[in-house]
């Protein structure tokens, strides 16, 4: 026996959910492509085990620009202001595999050295409805990460296809359990998913070569196509790095934590002027070396799902997947 729910019901649900004042974000059809946003109203809700969206959903948890708090100059003194909390709850619904298993990764590093309060209010405050994939592209690789197209890595709840507008529900943790209560029917038929990509390289043998080859021209002769974009990283649901800026006038208005990315130029330029990555193959390397070598040997956990955002949102056609497969 399993848990059934329409199309048709889902979109009520989240029109109740939009009225009550809990933000839904889901896919949207923006201009010819997929992206995470919130809704509007349940009839922009673009539900297809088939979309993907050229963002990720990290940026629901750790947004693009946030105020870490506001500041007053006045004289010597200095007036702090904290930021107003994040309220409520929010549900992410129809959410791909790929995006949602990149959450436990990314719990690693904003609970380590210190617990990012920032980051942790919102993934409590989150219910997360992941849709099982019914297809994979050339860009999808998460079979050689370890995941799947069912993969159930940070989804609360999961739907799997029985035919077209009919789901099978299986709830995972609590908050999925609460909120698909009494709103599913019973069903025989079990949903179904595609078959898995398959694996396009080794990881362990990605991590052997990059802690090994550091002076490589490997790195070189592949490197030299990338722009320093950013578009890889930012697109990433893994991807991390980030600034911290004042934004305002020169007596004060607040500190603001910002999206950065390895790709940049600058992004490890010192304030004497030298670069110990100066050059785009070098910092292409860095990526490769974060993701596959120090990542895991700190947390026992690879910083990447597999989504290939990297690939289909490069302006290049580089991504991380064509250095992967030749290493």
């Amino acid at each position: 026996m399993s848990e059934t729910i329409t199309e048709t019901k889902l979109k009520h649900l989240a029109a109740e959910w939009i009225v009550a004042g809990t933000p839904v974000i889901s896919p949207v059809a923006i201009k010819g492509r997929f992206l995470y946003m919130p809704l509007l109203s349940a009839e922009a809700l673009a539900f297809s085990p088939e979309t993907r969206p050229a963002n990720s959903i990290k940026e629901f948890f750790f947004p693009k620009a946030e105020t870490l708090y506001s500041y007053r100059v006045q004289g010597s003194s200095i007036e702090l202001s904290e930021p107003s909390e994040f309220a409520g709850q929010q549900i992410i619904l129809g959410a791909r595999p790929c995006d949602a298993a990149a959450l436990p990764i990314l719990d690693h590093v904003f609970n380590w050295d210190s617990v990012d309060d920032f980051y942790n209010r919102r993934r409590t405050a989150t219910t997360i409805v992941t849709i099982a994939c019914t297809k994979s592209d050339d860009a999808c690789f998460c079979t050689s990460v370890g995941l799947g197209p069912s993969a159930t890595n940070g989804s609360d709840a999961m739907l799997l296809e029985i035919s077209t507008g009919r789901y099978e529900v299986r709830c995972i943790t609590e908050k999925g359990r609460q909120l698909f209560a009494g709103v599913t029917e019973p069903g025989t038929e079990p949903g179904h998913v595609t078959d898995a990509p398959p694996r396009k390289f080794d990881s362990e043998k990605v991590r052997a070569f990059a802690e090994t080859h550091f002076e490589d021209t490997f790195w070189a002769d592949h490197g030299r196509t990338c722009v320093g974009c950013g578009a890889c990283a930012f697109t990433c649901p893994t991807c991390h790095c980030f600034d911290i800026v004042d934004a305002g006038p020169s007596a004060g208005s607040a500190r603001v934590r910002t999206w950065d990315s390895c790709q940049s130029s600058q992004f490890t330029q010192h304030a004497s002027g030298h670069n110990p990555r100066n050059s785009q193959p070098a910092r292409q390397r860095q990526r490769v070396l974060h993701k596959f070598a120090t990542y895991p040997e700190k947390f026992d956990a690879i910083l990447c799902t597999g989504c290939g955002n990297c690939v289909r949102n490069c302006p290049v056609g580089l991504g991380v997947l064509s250095i992967l497969t030749e290493i």
